[in-house]
């Protein structure tokens, strides 16, 4: 692993960034700790982290708050931490940009996992550098999405999501497969999460996120996209 990359990691708990920046540090990973979200939202301006590990529970500012605040300036992989295993937590943060989540406890060796998976996808050389589907085209090499020469800033998650749907027009995928395709053998999650990316991409890309034009549910299928009618 690339000894450059940056890792900002955020809990309000000294025991646990330790644990966490002790990991990481063992795979090369560069570690920037902080503990409120204030912090964060500081650090990760002055530092520039290639992935951020973020709790959810913060003092001065919400773990919420701060993935509000950097996904209005920036598409950097993030990382959820929570204590709380109900999946409307998850889903919110979700929602609000993060690319994935851990609930406490969990492995240390999990975390680095994950943290691997995500730079891997961010970083990997595209084997189809253009997809074009009707007025969406996606750029892997440069990885940027246009919509009629209309540039839309997407997550690592979302843009991996609807590269894939647009290489494959018509071909309905399945949220299983989605999760697997997207996030590979190292992740165990809800496959409901996918609905959440789903939802956050048709914000972005859909002219009425009520009556999508692009991406279609199948009720009892999964998801596929289309070009309008």
């Amino acid at each position: 692993m690339d000894v450059t990359k940056k890792i900002l990691v955020v809990d309000d708990e000294q025991k646990i960034v330790e644990i966490v920046c002790a990991y990481l540090e063992r795979e090369g990973f560069r570690v920037i700790p902080a503990y409120d979200g204030e912090s964060a939202i500081k650090a990760f301006r002055q530092e520039k982290p290639d992935l951020i590990v973020l709790d959810l529970m913060l003092p001065k500012l919400s773990g919420n708050d701060v993935c509000r605040i950097i996904r209005k300036e920036s598409e950097v992989p993030i990382i959820m931490l929570t204590a709380r295993d109900e999946l409307t937590d998850k889903i919110v943060g979700l929602e609000l940009g993060a690319d994935d989540y851990l609930t406490k406890p969990f492995e240390g060796r999990e975390l680095v996992a994950r943290v691997k998976a995500i730079l891997r996808r961010s970083g990997l050389k595209p084997s189809v550098p253009l997809v074009r589907c009707g007025e969406i085209t996606v750029d892997a090499e440069r990885r940027q999405v246009t919509i009629r020469d209309r540039v839309i800033e997407l997550t690592t998650t979302e843009f991996e999501m609807l590269k894939l749907l647009a290489a494959h027009p018509g071909k309905v995928f399945s949220r299983a497969e989605l999760l697997d395709r997207l996030q590979g053998d190292a992740y165990e999650g809800y496959e409901r999460t996918i609905d959440s990316h789903i939802k956050n991409l048709r914000r972005k890309i859909e002219p009425d996120v009520d009556k999508p034009s692009y991406i279609h549910t199948i009720y009892g299928g999964g998801y596929k996209l289309e070009l309008p009618g």
